[in-house]
């Protein structure tokens, strides 16, 4: 088993934690990568290397999913078979929480059903206003974009099953955006996830972390704000095109579907190229299929809602963005894990475990 810790200008937290996990579990093997942090922070990183620890080192800060990245690739080169453990370098997460996650994968393992575990903190008692609101924010608007509920979206101790490697190293996102878009995938590639709940820590009012509210909240939610802003585009065309087709002729249900029809070519090619950043021409003819066959529900969805709403005498314009706010989640769930969904993955069906010593070499 391998504990990845991926640290940024770390404190005296480190050093303990490393200390603390190898006391509590000899057989671990942990990797520490030091994300730039500089020569201010080498003696910490000495320390833990000191201790047993493998250190891996990025000349220069890239972000948390870089340094990640980085440990996944070394232990896919160097411990193959080893699942890993990843928890955060300022003492947030518990040894014993860390041992937990480590023993629920063990178990996964032994029952042939492996996946990734999710360290979940419930956010109760004194949690800093900031994080309670953020994490809060965070749930709503994962469920709307993942399609499933996970309690804490912004955590990261997680358990990583060994076959799971090439797959996470393919995900988007350099920075703090890593995590959150490998929820969002994981599930509609078809790897399996399961919390476990943990101690919610935070020390100094969370003031050692790193995460930028705005900027970092921002590139959280980029894929589902690419989404609203497609979606945004094509229901100005539909929109316009509707009022000027019904204008023009006085029919409703054509001048739905025309203006539907008009509409949906934009959303489609906006949505593969720029929200879903499908690149692969192979997989144009087979996604256009799947989004017609969307298209075609929805319009009918459509239909039905607004042929209803101005029956009952709702303005045509007011029917129009009523019927929209309502299939708006359900076209990104649908074109996420049906129209644009990966065809490449596998899931995990076993994996093995070795134990590997700590070998303390350093890697750039």
């Amino acid at each position: 088993m391998i504990v990845l810790i991926p640290a940024y200008e770390p404190g005296d937290a480190l050093p303990l934690l490393v200390s603390e996990l190898l006391d509590a579990d000899p057989d671990v093997e942990i990797v520490v990568v030091d994300d730039g942090s500089g020569a201010r922070f080498a003696g910490v990183f000495d320390g833990v290397r000191a201790l047993g620890a493998t250190v891996l080192a990025h000349e220069t800060n890239l972000g948390k999913g870089a340094a990640l990245k980085t440990g996944f690739a070394h232990a896919m080169r160097s411990h193959p078979a080893d699942d890993i453990v990843t928890a955060d370098a300022d003492g947030q997460h518990t040894v014993a929480d860390i041992v937990a996650v480590a023993d629920e994968m063990r178990r996964d393992a032994a029952a042939g059903s492996p996946a990734m575990v999710l360290g979940c903190r419930a956010f109760a008692g004194r949690v800093p206003l900031r994080s309670r609101v953020g994490n809060a924010a965070a749930r709503g608007v994962f469920r709307l974009a993942a399609g499933w509920r996970l309690s804490d979206t912004q955590t990261g101790l997680r358990g990583i099953p060994s076959l799971m490697l090439p797959w996470l190293l393919e995900q988007p996102g350099e920075r703090f955006e890593y995590e959150q878009n490998v929820l969002l995938r994981a599930r509609r590639d078809g790897w399996s996830t399961r919390e476990v709940p943990i101690e919610t820590v935070y020390l100094g009012q969370n003031a050692s972390s790193h995460f930028r509210p705005v900027a970092d909240s921002a590139r959280v939610m980029l894929p589902l704000l690419a989404f609203a802003g497609s979606s945004m585009i094509a229901f100005v065309v539909d929109t316009v095109a509707l009022l000027l087709f019904t204008a023009l002729t006085g029919w409703l249900v054509p001048s739905i579907v025309a203006a539907r029809v008009l509409s949906a070519s934009v959303n489609f090619a906006v949505n593969r190229r720029f929200v879903f950043r499908q690149r692969v021409r192979r997989d144009l003819v087979r996604q256009a299929l799947r989004y017609a066959i969307l298209a075609a529900a929805l319009l009918a969805s459509n239909v039905v809602w607004m042929t209803a709403l101005t029956d009952f005498g709702v303005p045509l314009l007011l029917a129009k963005v009523a019927t929209e706010a309502v299939l708006f989640v359900t076209s990104y769930g649908v074109q996420k894990s049906f129209v644009f969904a990966s065809q490449d993955v596998t899931a995990p069906q076993t994996t093995q475990r070795s134990r590997i010593a700590a070998d303390g070499r350093v890697e750039s």
